[in-house]
């Protein structure tokens, strides 16, 4: 598989992992030093458009006719994480046929302003198989043992 990725600023460094057998793509930023207030979000520019490969459609055996898309998480890093800067809207989707910049929404939990530097690792991305289902409308739904139970029904 390949993902094909484009500099769209002259700063911008091509996502990368530090290790051979990690998931994700580490994301830097482009932007010009910033402090990050508290309690606040910023829109972080990585200064890349990425292309996912095509999707796909195969015949598997109980599930005949599935296609398969390719999209794009965007992620916290977990050392970011540790210091309290996470990614709002994790994971952020980034569909197959979207060709613009990647931006990471990065807010700062604590009660202190950090400093965002320019070509820091931000976020990561993770690029990941999604399933689309055919949609069926029906008029009732197979019953389980939880049937509707929801927030809380299986203990706090």
């Amino acid at each position: 598989m390949i993902l094909k990725i484009k500099k769209l600023h002259p700063s911008a460094i091509v996502p990368d992992r530090a290790y051979d057998t990690d998931s994700g793509l580490d994301l830097y930023s482009v932007d010009e030093d910033f402090w990050l207030r508290s309690k606040t979000q910023e829109l972080v520019h990585t200064g890349i458009a990425i292309e996912l490969p095509p999707p796909i459609n195969i015949d598997v055996y109980m599930f005949p006719k599935v296609k398969i898309i390719w999209e794009a998480q965007i992620r916290p890093k977990s050392g970011l994480a540790l210091k309290g800067l996470t990614v709002l809207n994790t994971p952020g989707t980034v569909d197959n046929s979207y060709r613009g910049e990647i931006c990471v929404i990065l807010y700062n939990v604590n009660y202190y302003d950090i400093r965002i530097k320019k070509c820091q690792k931000v976020a990561q991305l993770i690029v990941c198989p999604i399933i689309t289902p055919t949609i069926e409308v029906v008029d009732e739904l197979g019953n389980t043992k939880r049937n509707d139970d929801g927030f809380g029904s299986t203990g706090i």
